[in-house]
């Protein structure tokens, strides 16, 4: 394989498929995983996918992406987008480039939602294409 990106998700993006789905879609995250682990395959690619509802293990496996030389991180910090400039720090602190995920677009939301930590550190956002947002990163991540 060509390299491994880890893709990441922050709170509550373990309810998808079941948490507001007008707004998040009818996709849950082990249906995104798998599309995510097809496509990955094609591009000479393998993802190691996570979830964890716990800031400090969003940093922790952003320092482990860095330690085994990943390729990308694709992170989806849910919530923590707005608020964590811990995860702002990390992004700095690493080599390996962050993509900013979401699902809605957080721009067309609350306006709380407007400010990204995340997207200040990341090389790029992909947002407001349901599902399609995350294999859209992974398409941008092979190309890194």
């Amino acid at each position: 394989m060509a390299g491994i990106v880890f893709v990441l998700n922050g709170p509550n993006l373990n309810l998808l498929g079941t948490r507001e789905p007008e707004i998040y879609g009818t996709d849950t995250l082990d249906d995104i995983a798998g599309r995510m682990e097809d496509r990955a395959r094609q591009l000479d690619l393998t993802v190691d996918l996570r979830q964890s509802n716990h800031e400090g293990h969003l940093l922790d496996w952003m320092h482990e992406a860095q330690a085994v030389g990943a390729k990308a991180i694709i992170l989806n910090a849910g919530a923590l987008t707005h608020t964590s400039q811990a995860l702002y720090d990390a992004s700095q602190a690493i080599r390996v480039p962050v993509i900013e995920v979401h699902l809605s677009n957080p721009h067309a939301r609350e306006s709380f939602r407007h400010h990204s930590w995340v997207g200040r550190g990341a090389k790029g956002t992909i947002a407001g294409f349901g599902a399609l947002s995350y294999m859209l990163a992974l398409e941008a991540a092979a190309l890194l």
